[in-house]
């Protein structure tokens, strides 16, 4: 099997667990209602998830080593993405299209903006070191911050994130990973609100973050 069918075998994957995922939140939610109006949600191109049970406590290392937790980031709005370095295509065009939504919003919006954290988690942690999350942020501005960890610090987060990931198919430049590709907004005490639509584009996500966040 050659390495474009590998990777698409790899990309079905991961859509079938986004759909399962996908469907087991919606029942999730409709499940937790109490019969209470909910805040109204401004009309967005993303994913309303708020009141989900996503996000909760994480130890992992910055590209310096330094160590960063789950609380380092309340009082700002997050923009979470969970993937791997050595991705050969959907991370770096999913990270692309979540930063250049994030400069368009900063630039339209610089005080919003100054409360919003982008951040990449790997899924990767074998591979990703401090210093190569570190540079591979770099490539898409400043204002990512990349952490990585321990594969049981890694677990840790992605389990309190709602992340599938899993080794898949071996290339010869190297294993690839199944991961879902979400783009997650959490306000500032650290809750869910939206999944941003990377997919949709740079405009969408810019689009939805001048919506939601205060």
């Amino acid at each position: 099997m050659n390495r474009f069918a590998m990777t698409h075998l790899a990309s079905r994957t991961v859509r079938r667990t986004l759909l399962a995922a996908t469907l087991g939140l919606g029942l999730a939610l409709a499940g937790c209602s109490d019969g209470r109006d909910a805040p109204e949600m401004p009309p967005i191109v993303g994913t309303d998830i708020t009141g989900a049970e996503i996000g909760g406590p994480f130890t992992l290392v910055d590209k310096d080593g330094k160590t960063v937790t789950w609380k380092d980031f309340r009082g700002k709005w997050a923009m979470l993405y969970f993937g791997y370095t050595f991705c050969p295509d959907a991370c770096p065009i999913d990270v692309q299209e979540m930063m250049m939504g994030y400069n368009a919003f900063a630039k339209a919006h610089p005080e919003a903006a100054a409360k919003v954290q982008p951040i990449f988690i790997t899924i990767d942690p074998e591979r990703d070191t401090p210093e190569i999350v570190g540079e591979w942020t770099a490539a898409f501005g400043k204002d990512l911050k990349g952490l990585t960890g321990t594969k049981e610090q890694v677990d840790a987060a992605a389990k309190a994130f709602a992340v599938y990931y899993g080794k898949g198919a071996e290339t010869q430049g190297g294993y690839l990973m199944d991961h879902s590709r979400f783009v997650y907004l959490m306000n500032p005490d650290g809750e869910p609100v939206a999944m941003l639509p990377v997919d949709k584009g740079r405009q969408a996500v810019a689009a939805d973050l001048a919506a939601l966040v205060q």
